[in-house]
């Protein structure tokens, strides 16, 4: 008479014995990399190394066309640096966000080219513009170039860049759609850009071969900052 109850028991026991099926896992799914400063040396670091500034340009530079000449482009020993806005250049080969239809004033060509003679991209090459040569400033003479190495600093963010393109002779404060976007600055040629304080440093005798590649900007700006905020 007590057969089915133990019969039940056991039973029972045997149900609390049986691990539980574990729950099927899902795809994995890959976390998007943390954004982060591309450089080790700090900004503040390289922004206390320009504070004064020793002019190498013979006069001064408009930030846009029409407004007052007030920057100079300054020099050390190692680098020269000016101090000015950003506006985005979209040159070069065209792309879905650097074209003819999204920029009006759009040049499909640069004046410094990839090794294989294309025209530079300004949608993914950190670059920057340097003014024409004029009696105001001649860049060749302080030792600057195409594929020269430049930090570019806005807030607490550095981004290295080559000089890539060469803009108005009375104008300056110019870079790349993608050096823009690595900066956190609306990098759209209508309406990106910022009127705030970018500084530019472009480091002497310095250049990156072939112009476009980044790794070797990255690699050469790192160990030209660090060097540059340890001089004196």
């Amino acid at each position: 008479m007590h057969l089915p109850s133990l019969t039940l028991a056991v039973a029972g026991a045997a149900a609390l014995l049986v691990p539980p099926t574990p729950p099927v896992a899902g795809p994995l799914v890959p976390q998007e990399p943390a954004a982060r400063n591309e450089s080790d040396v700090r900004a503040a670091a390289l922004l206390a190394r320009v504070r004064e500034c020793t002019p190498v340009s013979r006069g001064r530079y408009r930030s846009d066309a029409g407004a007052s000449a007030r920057i100079p482009v300054c020099g050390t020993r190692h680098a020269v640096f000016w101090k000015a806005d950003l506006d985005i250049d979209c040159d070069g080969r065209p792309g879905p966000r650097c074209n003819r239809r999204t920029d009006p004033s759009f040049s499909g060509s640069t004046a410094y080219e990839q090794s294989d003679g294309r025209p530079l991209k300004a949608e993914r090459l950190p670059y920057i513009v340097v003014p024409a040569p004029s009696d105001i400033w001649k860049y060749h003479d302080d030792s600057v170039r195409g594929g020269s190495v430049a930090a570019v600093v806005h807030e607490d963010r550095v981004v290295y860049a080559v000089v890539g393109d060469v803009g108005p002779y009375d104008v300056i404060g110019e870079a790349s759609y993608a050096t823009a976007k690595a900066l956190g600055i609306r990098p759209g040629p209508r309406r990106g850009g910022t009127a705030s304080e970018v500084t530019y440093i472009v480091f002497k005798d310095s250049r990156v071969t072939p112009v476009e590649d980044r790794a070797a900007a990255v690699e050469a700006g790192e160990r030209l900052a660090r060097q540059f905020v340890r001089s004196r």
